[in-house]
């Protein structure tokens, strides 16, 4: 019986400016710091800021293109939905939503399972259930209401991001000269090629620790006066995660040495550590709570995306149906929360996640291709909504084919 009033129900607008930017850096916020800051400084060196600059400038753009197309076409499913809208090519809508839900999936499991290491420092319990009880629960969160679980999420986020401002304030209250040498690492000389070089060679990777930040649009339908707050949702947010990801990288820079960063495996920790004299239990939850945090975000976007699809016919029309009781695609997390569940038990997942970066870039290829043939054909944006000229999706197109290409050779 649930079946017919089922899908006469709509997804409840419930989201603000504020709750946009918490998930916002929900999703971006995680395993790029955390992870990538050690690599960066290997290959740049001090200039690992300039790195994370270029990257956030260069992302800059296809954000732009984001921005603009979450007005023109204010769906769920974002980038399946904007090439559909743009190309009108059911074939190259559903490649899009299903790579950007491919990518997300396996993001999801191997975060999961990277959480089950960190929980298994604490409680002894094989890996496997352990995995299984993360998904469980990260699921029940983001099926349980859109404004419960990005209230929860967001609680998750400021501690992961306490833990970042807590090493820039170490790091900076250690030494407050240090901030001299800050502009001189944002722009290497012209005429270094050894430090250009290396900071190109940085940005390939900085660029993967930006991802996420276009997750924001498939909250669209439900967030308050999308249109509006949209766009600044996505530039308030690129624009904190790359001041962070700057002082971070600037601090680690001045505080730990290439030798030992080639060394480590956390260098958030070694930098945690070092600055603070905290024990690794500090840490350790800290990294439990944002990896966790990765998982339930992901669960939630995924899970729109497929809602959006389906409401689009791209998929089955069940997985488009929303409860009436939590107002949330329901069936969609479900499905998408087993997926990654088997895909974090079963499936060796490294050679899968090597490619999913590589995904994502061809997709953000297509959404700023997309937003130049909107504007191609002349279809005018709605009258209240954020345009930019049309020299921004071109160049976020022919970054992200750069960035592609570069990636490709660096791998090679």
């Amino acid at each position: 019986m649930e079946e017919p009033s089922a899908k006469t129900v709509h997804l409840k607008r419930s989201i603000g400016l504020t709750g946009l930017v918490l998930y916002g850096l929900c999703v971006t916020i995680g395993a790029g710091i955390y992870v990538l800051v050690g690599e960066t400084i290997v290959r740049a060196g001090p200039y690992a800021p300039a790195a994370f600059l270029l990257s956030a400038i260069v992302m800059g753009f296809t954000a732009a293109s984001f921005a603009e197309l979450s007005g023109r076409v204010p769906q769920a499913a974002g980038e399946a939905v904007y090439v559909e809208k743009s190309f009108g090519l059911p074939w190259l809508t559903i490649v899009i939503g299903l790579a950007v839900l491919v990518e997300a999936m396996i993001a999801a499991s191997a975060i999961a399972v990277g959480s089950a290491g960190y929980v298994g420092e604490l409680i002894d319990l094989p890996k496997e259930v352990l995995v299984i009880c993360i998904v469980l629960l990260m699921a029940a969160i983001a099926a349980w209401g859109i404004r419960e679980s990005v209230a929860i999420a967001g609680a998750m986020t400021l501690v992961e991001v306490t833990g970042l401002l807590v090493i820039i304030y170490f790091g900076l209250v250690n030494d407050p000269e240090s901030l001299r040498a800050l502009p001189p690492a944002l722009m290497p000389p012209p005429t270094d090629w050894s430090a250009l070089s290396g900071v190109l060679a940085a940005s390939m990777i900085t660029f993967f620790a930006f991802i996420g930040f276009d997750d924001v649009v498939n909250l669209v339908e439900e967030a308050k006066n999308p249109k509006k707050i949209m766009p600044w949702a996505i530039g308030i947010t690129l624009s904190i995660v790359t001041v962070l990801y700057i002082l971070v990288s600037f601090v680690a820079a001045q505080n730990i040495s290439v030798e030992d960063l080639t060394g480590s495996s956390a260098p958030i920790s070694l930098l945690f550590e070092r600055l603070t004299g905290l024990p690794p239990l500090v840490i350790t939850l800290v990294a439990i709570i944002a990896t966790m945090n990765g998982v339930v975000i992901i669960l939630i976007m995924a899970a729109r995306v497929a809602y959006g699809m389906a409401q689009e016919g791209r998929l089955p029309a069940w997985i488009g149906v929303v409860s009436p009781r939590t107002k949330t695609p329901l069936r969609a997390t479900v499905l998408v929360a087993v997926v990654v569940l088997v895909l974090a038990i079963f499936t060796p997942l490294d050679t899968l996640a090597e490619t999913s970066s590589q995904v994502l870039l061809g997709v953000f290829v297509m959404i700023n291709l997309a937003l130049v043939w909107f504007k191609l054909k002349g279809v005018p944006a709605p009258a209240d909504a954020f345009t930019v000229h049309i020299a921004f999706p071109i160049a976020g197109a022919v970054f992200c084919v750069a960035l592609l290409l570069g990636a490709s050779l660096v791998g090679g």
